[in-house]
């Protein structure tokens, strides 16, 4: 096992750095956490805050709290990897996604730094229904998206989280990547029809068009670049550059990926999908 004395942990306080992060404290290593609003001051628009983050860390997960199409997302992540590397952290794992070609230069702009890194290509989370945008539409029991009969392997957040938890703390991954998905292919209509059959609610999908899914969240108040981002990932990176299994968790753990039927269940038992409305009516 590597000895690791500090790892940061950017974006330590949502979907996967936030695991990723009590999965280390768990093993007893020390963990910073590099985010905006909370723990060690850490903003990717200010270079300013990258040096106190990275004093004293030797290895760091890297991920992007937007999205890796941001404009300018590739020449910010070479700049903190080459920080990185000058402070001392040869260790580097990079969250990245599947069929962006922002991805693939935030990559290549990592892999230049000199670093020990390793690539981490995720699929859609799954998370995304229960802690993401997608939970305010199921709670409301109408799912409308531009996806079609697109098939995603969704893939549990927590199956992230133990990837890195790994990588950053054994020898043999460095100069590597990993694409981590789910076990299987699931159009969006699957997965609402799955999360609607685990909490026992009525929960709809609907397809629409990319345009008219961009107006909905534009008159939801949803900033302009944030509807950009989802209309490009709908309309681009889903479809074919997605719809395939990848092995990278089985790779890394030695155990398949959890199934989005197991993530539905267990997550109904949290009530984070229960119809508040429905119930203080029903009371």
């Amino acid at each position: 096992m590597i000895r690791a004395d500090l790892i940061l942990v950017l974006g330590g306080s949502v979907k996967t750095g936030s695991r990723v992060a009590r999965l280390l404290t768990r093993r007893g290593l020390r963990v910073r956490i590099g985010h905006r609003s909370g723990g060690t001051p850490f903003d990717r628009t200010d270079p300013a805050t990258w040096a106190p983050a990275l004093e004293g860390a030797r290895a760091a997960y890297i991920t992007y709290d937007t999205d890796l199409a941001t404009p300018g997302a590739p020449e910010t992540n070479c700049a903190f990897a080459e920080l990185t590397v000058a402070s001392g952290a040869r260790r580097l794992g990079l969250l990245s996604g599947r069929g962006e070609q922002e991805a693939e230069a935030r990559e290549k702009a990592v892999a230049r730094s000199g670093a020990d890194w390793t690539v981490l290509r995720a699929s859609w989370l799954a998370q995304n229904f229960s802690e993401g945008h997608l939970l305010k539409p199921v709670l409301a029991g109408e799912v409308a998206l531009p996806a079609f009969e697109v098939g995603e392997p969704f893939v549990d957040a927590a199956d992230i989280a133990e990837v890195p938890a790994a990588l950053l703390t054994q020898h043999g991954h460095a100069g590597r990547g990993y694409e981590l998905t789910g076990s299987r292919l699931l159009t969006f209509a699957d997965a609402v029809a799955t999360i609607a059959e685990a909490t026992g609610r009525d929960i709809l999908f609907v397809s629409v068009p990319a345009d008219d899914h961009a107006a909905g969240l534009a008159a939801e108040g949803v900033p302009d670049e944030v509807t950009g981002l989802l209309t490009y990932l709908f309309t681009t990176v889903l479809g074919w550059r997605g719809a395939h299994l990848g092995d990278g968790v089985q790779q890394v753990l030695g155990r398949p990926a959890r199934d989005f039927t197991t993530y539905a269940h267990d997550t109904a038992t949290t009530d984070i999908w229960t119809d508040k409305t429905t119930d203080r009516g029903a009371a």
